[in-house]
Formats: C-alpha cells, structure tokens, sequence
C-alpha cells in the first residue's frame, strides 16, 4: 500500500517538477486549492527572469466597467465588457492584455506570442480608442519573488498548461471548469 501511495505522490508531482517555468505558462488551480482569490483561477503567466514571474487572473470579472472606472472618458463607455481582477497587486492599476502581432508600444512586453500587456496610460487609451475588441482590461496584477511560483507547483496548487493567448480573451463561464478537465487528462497520459 505504501508503494502504491508514493508511485501515485510521484505521479501527481511529475507534471509541476516538469513545468517549464522559463516560458509563458497558464496556470489552473486544482481543485483542492481554496483560496478566495485564487481558487477556481486560471492564469497568464510570463517569466521576468531570475526566478521571477507576473500573471494576470483571466477569469475573475469584477461588476466594473472603464466607462464606469473613466465617466469623462467618452471612449471607455463604449467598452461594454467588465474589467476583470487581475491580481492583488495594485488593483488600482489598469491593465491591458491585447492579442495583435507586434507591440501596441510604449513599454509594453510580450506576455505569450501574440499577447501584449500595455501598462501605461496613453497606450491603453489607444487600445481602448482603437482596439477594444482585442483586448482585455485587467485591474491588478500576480506577482512571484524568485523561487516562489516553483514552490507553490511543488505544494500541487496549479496544474500548469501551454500558453495558449486565445484563452485570455474567453469568456469566465467555464473556463477553468473545462481547463482543469484538460489538466486531468493531460496527467492521465504521462
């Protein structure tokens, strides 16, 4: 019996001592996580080096919208979809996730291949003037010291996906649901 428990402890462990964590990953917290925040989540996570990684929650809508967020800004109220939680940190930031081929500039960095996060705000301003439909606006952001994103694979808090940006612009309903489904037959296969 024991032997059974530590191949099966092995098994579970493999797919999050694999992760790949020096690439773009999606996180999708098992279903054992319970935590307010992050229970249930699905992630965009990017690497920044040494250890370091900056996610966004992309399934956690908030009851706000920009043109709520921004009432004199008269292109914000043509955005019509919620802006989503990113993250705990600096919630009163604005985010925006954008899936386009090149960088809509500024300091902007590439998130995952074809998904840019804009995070200053005349770069979001002209997302939202010209290309609202493409992106997603984030209030917030995940962010690991050094070493911390490993440990927390290490403790089975995430299964860890291919970066896949389409994701990130995917309706909430279901999404980790259906991603943890993914998840399980992925481990089922190893």
């Amino acid at each position: 019996m024991r032997t059974f428990a530590i191949a099966f402890l092995v098994l579970w462990l493999i797919p999050a001592a694999a992760a790949d964590l020096d690439k773009p990953v999606i996180l999708v917290a098992k279903p054992n996580l319970h935590d307010p925040l992050y229970g249930q989540s699905v992630l965009v996570v990017a690497p920044l080096g040494a250890g370091q990684h900056v996610g966004f929650i992309i399934n956690r809508p908030t009851d706000l919208t920009l043109g709520k967020m921004f009432p004199d800004h008269a292109p914000s109220q043509k955005v019509v979809d919620p802006v989503f939680r990113g993250g705990p940190l600096e919630p009163g930031l604005i985010f925006a996730l954008v899936r386009r081929p090149t960088s809509p500039g500024g300091n902007s960095f590439e998130m995952m291949p074809g998904l840019y996060v804009a995070f200053e705000a005349p770069v979001i301003d002209r997302i939202i003037e010209n290309e609202p439909d493409r992106a997603r606006f984030m209030a917030g952001l995940v962010a690991w010291r050094p070493g911390e994103l490993r440990s927390e694979l290490e403790l089975g808090a995430w299964d860890v996906l291919d970066a896949e940006p389409s994701l990130t612009m995917r309706g909430p309903q279901g999404l980790w649901e259906e991603l943890v489904r993914r998840s399980h037959k992925l481990r089922n296969t190893i």
